[in-house]
């Protein structure tokens, strides 16, 4: 029995900013995938994890970002890559998010970035305000000083909606945000694409969610 969807953000409502990554390492002759690595490394305590918690200001995420990822073969600057964050709004999600909200309780879980984050799309100009007034409740890793995959945060949802994990639905971009989810019960979509998010949704929740 589901009670409740669990939404990402960026990468699920919009689309991934991978393919802006990529676009830029290509550009500027940089190793493949090196702002991914960087990301990834030591993902609970690198530039990336304290920026998200609110525990840095931009210029030291910068200095930071830019030393990470130095070790794994070029400096990149931790100011450049924020530009890159914006991705464009799936109007299938939004609206499939729409019909979801008519009969199960909804909530996002964003790790996102402090408001003062110049230069950054990924600060809070990015939620579009008709969109995030979609969900029952939202948790932002910038307000609270924590962050997925920390397990604390899923919970603080679950909580909050007044739901068992068990009868969750949660659809992130990356699997490892997925895997606490996984572990609590929910039942985990990783969103490839929207086309493909939707049919898995679908087969979930048992509602019909395009139109075509």
């Amino acid at each position: 029995m589901v009670e409740a969807v669990i939404w990402d953000f960026g990468g699920v409502l919009t689309s991934s900013p991978f393919e802006a990554f990529a676009r830029y390492e290509t550009e500027r002759g940089l190793p493949a995938d090196i702002i991914r690595r960087t990301n990834a490394a030591n993902h609970f305590e690198n530039a990336w994890a304290k920026f998200e918690r609110a525990e840095v200001d931009l210029d030291t995420f910068d200095e930071l970002f830019a030393a990470e990822s130095l070790v794994l073969g070029a400096e990149v600057r931790g100011k450049d890559v924020l530009p890159l964050l914006f991705g464009e709004l799936r109007p299938e999600m939004v609206e499939a998010l729409r019909i979801v909200g008519g009969s199960f309780k909804t909530g996002c879980i964003t790790n996102n970035l402090p408001a003062n984050a110049i230069g950054s799309a990924s600060g809070r100009t990015l939620y579009v305000a008709e969109v995030m007034a979609l969900f029952d409740h939202i948790i932002e890793s910038a307000k609270i000083g924590l962050r997925k995959p920390d397990p604390k945060i899923y919970r603080m949802m679950t909580d909050a909606l007044g739901v068992d994990p068990a009868n969750c639905v949660y659809l992130d971009d990356l699997g490892v945000n997925l895997k606490p989810a996984r572990e609590m019960g929910m039942t985990t979509i990783k969103v490839v694409s929207a086309d493909q998010a939707i049919a898995e949704l679908e087969a979930a929740t048992g509602l019909k969610l395009r139109t075509s």
